[in-house]
């Protein structure tokens, strides 16, 4: 990585000034219930892949947007939200449970591999929002692109197991991550998560995307049609995951990796999703992101519909998650920075 770079860097996470979401007082650690999760989906043995099995679907995307148009916000309506993830991973012969905690309740489901000394990979999104917006950003989007991922690779083989979850509570303060992350088993042999928190959003117009004022480089354009990935330096080829040559043949928004030091130490502002309490648990994770209230002018707000979502952006977005998805599952070497420098 060019020198400017890390210069840039360094005074931008020392300055505390990236912006992705919201601050939410963090509360007391949940105490997750004792479920036992030993259920995961047989491998149905599949012919060589082509292009088009890993391909996204833009009208199941969007028909996920649009069956989750409603506020997630009271216990009945995340009740309602629960049920229809869990319906539509049976749909695909996953086998979901349920995990439940002191203020809510997570959906897990999990792939095997072929290898099990692989380990894992987790790909998660929350599934509530705010009061009074119906959340197809903030993220309708992020659980779209998980249920995409579990049909695509419900009968696609793999050596490294895919995990998926759907965690709850994440507007009022990380609450079903950190219950996650909490039960020590579920971390077991999981070697990185991707957290996707709105994916969805893009604008066009010269100006609309905002940067934190004391960012200092020159962005390269100021259009918000971009994927930021945020990883923390520890786990590098992970985030370095995101940047490998995909498909051509369908349009991809470019990808701006952010490697934050010290685990965020100096950035507190990175670590309002659901990726940072794996960072304190030691796993690899990065969040996946259209930059939330730094683009949209939706970002929790009523106006947060699925008429705002761009479609073009929100397919290419979702076709990248599942291509790095796919490279994750497939190589099985360490993600960890310390173990490739050694190399």
């Amino acid at each position: 990585m060019k020198k400017w770079f890390w210069l840039v860097l360094l005074i931008f996470v020392a300055l505390g000034v990236v912006g992705v979401k919201t601050f939410f007082v963090k509360t007391p650690a949940s105490v997750i219930d004792t479920i036992k999760v030993d259920d995961s989906l047989p491998i149905v043995p599949n012919p060589a892949k082509t292009d088009d099995t890993l391909r996204v679907s833009a009208d199941r995307l969007f028909s996920h947007i649009q069956k989750l148009d409603f506020e997630r916000y009271s216990d009945g309506e995340r009740s309602r939200t629960r049920n229809y993830i869990t319906n539509e991973l049976k749909k695909n012969g996953w086998k979901p449970q349920l995990q439940r905690f002191s203020e809510g309740v997570n959906v897990f489901a999990q792939r095997q591999g072929t290898n099990k000394a692989a380990g894992a990979i987790l790909v998660a999104a929350h599934y509530d929002t705010v009061m009074r917006s119906p959340g197809a950003d903030d993220n309708g989007s992020g659980v779209s692109v998980a249920l995409e991922l579990a049909r695509i690779f419900a009968s696609h083989p793999t050596p490294r197991t895919l995990q998926l979850a759907f965690f709850d509570k994440e507007e009022a303060g990380l609450l079903g991550s950190r219950a996650f992350v909490a039960k020590s088993g579920k971390l077991q042999g999981l070697e990185g998560a991707i957290v996707m928190d709105m994916v969805g959003y893009a604008c066009y117009t010269e100006g609309c995307q905002k940067y934190p004022a004391a960012l200092p480089v020159t962005p390269p354009n100021k259009l918000g049609n971009f994927l930021v990935v945020i990883g923390d330096t520890e786990h590098l080829p992970l985030l370095n995951a995101f940047s490998h040559p995909v498909d051509t043949d369908t349009y991809l928004p470019s990808v701006l990796p952010l490697p934050i030091p010290m685990k965020g130490l100096l950035a507190p502002d990175t670590l309002r999703s659901d990726h940072a309490p794996f960072w304190y648990q030691g796993i690899g994770a990065v969040l996946v992101t259209d930059t939330a209230n730094l683009r949209t002018p939706h970002y929790h707000q009523p106006s947060d519909k699925p008429a705002s979502i761009d479609r073009k952006f929100f397919t290419g977005a979702a076709q990248i998650i599942v291509n790095t998805t796919q490279d994750l599952l497939e190589n099985t070497t360490s993600l960890n920075t310390s173990d490739i420098q050694q190399f």
